[in-house]
């Protein structure tokens, strides 16, 4: 296993300290962008009107409390290939991460410009899913809902492995079928309609298409680059110092 991983990180230019160090800086980048991206909108259009986009359609799909395992269960899903997504060559690891920035950045304007809601089923009954739909719906209230981030983030977790001819054909496969479920659970659960789906999946695919551009990418190529070599050089001062306390202790 140590040896798949390694010729893994091989493969894909990543067993260098300065690559690890870019494809960990681009993982925190992106999860605090996203909790800035997600809760401050919460906290500034909490007294704002906020609209509901419910269509008739939205109406055809049936509640399925039990989808909550795929709703939940995304989040595995979410970490095993953003991890997968920013371990790969520069040039397409810095593509993931701008885009992915890029998407929330475009939620978080959303969001504040058009806040949106739903109306919720009643859940109260006694039951084994009532109760966890009961819970769901206690620690996320029914706002920030267009674009979904839900479909957004899933998507991006298909657009992070779909070309990978180094992950095995039927991880990428399941990354599509689960993708796809978790669109459904998103509406089977009532967290989300169809026009939040349709954009989340959107505004990442487009999003994706924009930093293939390589002046876009280069931009951020440039931070991670002076942030890797920043970083790299204190590590290498640190060591080299703790080198030369051992050998005066010596």
């Amino acid at each position: 296993m140590k040896k798949k991983i390694s010729q893994f990180l091989i493969n894909n230019e990543v067993s260098s300290k300065r690559a690890l160090i870019e494809a960990a800086f681009g993982l925190i980048f992106i999860f605090s962008w996203n909790m800035c991206a997600y809760r401050l909108p919460k906290i500034i259009a909490a007294d704002w009107y906020h609209y509901d986009m419910t269509l008739p359609v939205d109406d055809l799909v049936p509640f399925a409390p039990w989808t909550i395992t795929i709703y939940f269960g995304c989040y595995i899903f979410w970490g095993v290939n953003y991890i997968l997504a920013v371990l790969q060559k520069k040039e397409e690891r810095d593509r993931f991460i701008l885009a992915e920035l890029i998407a929330k950045g475009i939620c978080f304007a959303l969001f504040l410009l058009i806040p949106t809601t739903n109306v919720r089923p009643d859940v109260s009954e006694p039951g084994f899913w009532n109760w966890w739909m009961t819970f769901l719906y206690n620690v996320d209230s029914p706002d920030n809902l267009f674009p979904s981030v839900h479909c957004l983030v899933s998507w991006f977790c298909w657009i992070g492995v779909r070309k990978r001819k180094d992950i095995p054909f039927w991880y990428r496969a399941f990354s599509l079928v689960f993708t796809l479920a978790i669109f459904v659970s998103t509406l089977t659960t009532r967290q989300h309609v169809i026009v939040d789906v349709i954009s989340g999946a959107l505004i990442a695919e487009l999003c994706y298409m924009f930093t293939g551009i390589d002046k876009v990418r280069g931009l951020y190529s440039k931070l991670s680059s002076a942030v890797s070599g920043f970083v790299t050089k204190k590590l290498d001062q640190k060591r080299e110092k703790n080198k030369q306390c051992q050998n005066s202790n010596s």
